[in-house]
Formats: C-alpha cells, structure tokens, sequence
C-alpha cells in the first residue's frame, strides 16, 4: 500500500475510535509496513490535524503505548460556528409562547450536531467522563453526538419508565415553570456506580430539569463531570442553575494546539 493510501485509511480508522488508544504495531501489521514508516506517517498525520486545528492526535510512549485521536475543533473553527449559530439562534421569529425558543430545525440538522457535539467534547476532552445524560426527548440528539465524539455511553432519563428497560430510579424535581413538581427515572442497569456524568440539554430556562439530572446521578452515587445548555433564556424568577456566560470555551481549551 503507497504512504498516501495508507495515511487516507489511517485517518479513517483513528477518526471513527475516537479516544481510543491504537497500538503502532496494529497498523504496522495492517498495511505490512515497517513501524519506522508507520512513525512518520504518523508524524504527517499530527502535523496535518494541528495546522489545520482538526484534531489532536497524541502520541503515548512505552510498551502498552500508541497513538490516540482527540477530536478537538479549533479556536478558528469554533469562533466562526458560534458566530453563525448565535445568528441564527438569535432571530425573533423563532420565540415561542412562554419565553421558548424554536430549536428543531438545529437540532435535526446532522451537520448542527456534529459541530455542537464537536465543541463540547472538545471542552471536556481531557476530563474523565464515563457517561453523558440528558433527559427525553429534544436534548437526545444532542447528547448522542457528544457521547459520539468523547466515546462514552449516553443514557436517557424519562418522565415515564418503559417496561422494556427493568427497573429504574426515579426523583421528583421544580418543572422549568418552577410551579410544580415532576418525575424522571433511570433504569438501574443504565448508569453504573459512581459514574462521573456530562449533564447535557438542548434549552435551559428556570434550570429545574438540569437539577432533577443532578439528582437523579446522586442516586447512584455518581458525580457531575459537567452540565452544558446549548441555548438559555432569560427568566423573571431565580434560576436553580446560574450559568457562566463565556466559560464554554476558554483560552485554555485551545492551548493544546
């Protein structure tokens, strides 16, 4: 197989593991190369994904070593997105009856998640996460394309338990109106013993859903990674969530590259 052919199938096989450690004898034995050359093309790859702020692939030395790829969207590439997003998200026709915002057509947007999915994970790409949760049924996607680029399982909290998923875990939690009460659960089998978990949701307004999560990851003895919204609205009453405007992406995030 010529370097080129190699470095393309490469590419392809870190890309769909991602934070997956490969050893260099796998692609050595893969493409019948020396591991001499599989190094430097190793070494291209790196170079190519840093200039072009694609990723981060890291190299781990000694015997039980390899290569690693880190999905992580440059400031760049991030700076232009957000713009873009914030645009769109920010058009008065897409308020709704009681201060929420149309979010469907981004949310169903394959090339919206990957990107949003993308900048989370590379927030949280060096942070020890077993699992991301949202809860039923907007923020699911979402979800799945965080967990997609950070590698973890995505669990699904509900406001009803199905009988296809055993038993679950329930806590009450202040609905968004922060005027009642409601119930989500988890089946028992879904999140395992002190999992550190990703809060993710596609809409915050009071921020009662994203404390029920909170809750519901104390039940099984878990601890909060993290909690991300892609959009938050304002609120004429205290909010149980405060969120940090501007410490989404930091400076510190791109530092890597």
């Amino acid at each position: 197989m010529k370097r080129s052919e190699r470095l393309v199938d490469m590419t392809k096989y870190l890309m769909e593991r991602p934070h997956t450690l490969i050893a260099l004898p796998f692609f050595a034995k893969r493409y019948g190369a020396a591991k001499s050359s599989i190094s430097e093309d190793l070494a291209i790859l790196k170079h190519t994904l840093a200039s072009n702020q694609d990723g981060i692939l890291e190299t781990v030395a000694g015997a039980a070593g390899g290569v690693r790829y880190i999905p992580f969207l440059g400031k760049k590439h991030a700076e232009v997105y957000l713009s873009d997003l914030s645009t769109r998200i920010e058009d008065p026709s897409r308020i709704l009856a009681g201060g929420f915002v149309y979010l469907s057509d981004i949310l169903g947007n394959t090339q919206d998640l990957r990107k949003i999915g993308e900048l989370v994970a590379t927030h949280y790409a060096y942070e020890e996460i077993d699992a991301v949760m949202t809860v039923e049924t907007k923020g699911i996607a979402l979800a799945q394309a965080v967990a997609r680029f950070l590698d973890v399982p995505f669990v699904t909290a509900r406001k009803r338990s199905k009988v296809t998923e055993g038993a679950t875990v329930s806590v009450n939690y202040i609905s968004s109106s922060l005027s009642r009460v409601s119930k989500m659960e988890l089946p028992t089998r879904a999140l395992k013993k002190e999992a550190k978990v990703l809060i993710v949701d596609d809409f915050m307004k009071g921020g009662g859903t994203l404390t029920g999560m909170e809750e519901l990851v104390k039940e099984f003895d878990g601890t909060i990674a993290g909690v991300c919204v892609l959009c938050e609205a304002d609120f004429d009453k205290e909010k149980l969530i405060v969120a940090e405007p501007g410490n989404f992406l930091t400076e510190t995030d791109f530092d890597r590259f």
